[in-house]
């Protein structure tokens, strides 16, 4: 049985322990709001329960996506990354619309003559303590999001500040409703609202790139004009087409075609390329699949 890659486990590690983290948050923050008598932090403690799902989305995705390739999937299995961070953003939206749409029904009851009821001091204890732990865990799995390149970590990390976002609303509307008075009280789902644009941003921001990655887009430009540059610059390359590229997981893939001197030997072409595909893995990475198919030039006007 092959050992677990170092980069797999210390996904799962931090995983499992923002898991932990926000099944403590989750029951801590459910309990406030109903002893507390605030429904504002109710909703707060469901919402830090969709991390615990989105938790589970990445345990469950990402060590699949670590597997080296097999006959079924030659290229390897990292698009289970990409479409577990294309969930997340999706869970991430979903909250967002949930926030918004019980912060506008909210306002609309108090506009139209609704009370709210007054908290309790323990539900903006449990809203601060909130805040300060999910800002914690967001920037402890960010940065291992960024040590191991791992996109669905880095939307996990969002999905803990969104939580975050959502208890500084909380906070907000406790505290206006426990020392401003009642007609304050409205600062509550107003603030719900005004969060809920910032978390549907980030879930769009992680949402779209795994959708383009799905769906086989090409790298930026910036990235195939740095391929270009690589294969250009390598001595006995006369000219080269059919550059083509896409992101699988945190690696990517390079397809062309390079056309050289046919009088060359089978050898020397062979070494041209593979000096190629050094140059290309030593920049983005040992494990890019590059694919370069060798051509002999021959003048003309459409080589």
């Amino acid at each position: 049985m092959k050992k677990e890659p170092e980069r797999i486990k210390l996904i799962k590690s931090v995983t499992v322990k923002g898991s932990i983290v926000n099944l403590i948050l989750s029951l801590g923050k459910i309990t406030a709001g109903i002893t507390g008598k605030s429904s504002a932090m109710l909703a707060d403690g469901i919402h830090s329960l969709s991390d615990l799902i989105t938790d589970l989305i990445v345990l469950m995705f990402i060590g699949v996506s670590g597997k080296e390739r097999d006959k079924n999937h030659h290229y390897g299995h990292g698009k289970f990354e990409t479409f577990a961070t294309m969930l997340i953003g999706f869970a991430l939206a979903l909250v967002g619309i949930g926030i918004l749409w019980s912060g506008i029904i909210k306002i609309i009851r108090v506009i139209s003559g609704e009370t709210i009821l007054q908290p309790g001091i323990i539900a903006l204890y449990a809203a601060l303590i909130s805040i300060v732990a999910k800002e914690i865990l967001f920037w402890y799995t960010y940065l291992a999001g960024k040590k191991t390149n791992s996109s669905a970590l880095k939307a996990n990390a969002w999905h803990h500040r969104s939580d975050a976002f959502s208890s500084v609303a909380t906070a907000l509307g406790i505290s206006g409703a426990l020392f401003l008075g009642e007609p304050w009280r409205i600062l509550d789902p107003l603030a719900g609202v005004i969060v809920s644009f910032f978390i549907l941003k980030i879930g769009w921001e992680a949402a779209i790139p795994s959708i383009k990655e799905l769906l086989e887009n090409s790298l930026p430009s910036d990235k195939e004009s740095a391929i270009s540059e690589v294969i250009e610059s390598r001595e006995g390359v006369l000219w080269f087409h059919n550059l083509r590229t896409r992101r699988i997981g945190e690696i990517i893939a390079v397809d062309v075609h390079i056309k050289v001197d046919k009088n060359l030997t089978v050898e020397v072409s062979h070494k041209i390329a593979t000096q190629i595909e050094n140059k290309l893995k030593k920049k983005f990475g040992e494990n890019s699949h590059i694919g370069i198919h060798v051509e002999p030039f021959v003048e003309s006007k459409t080589n």
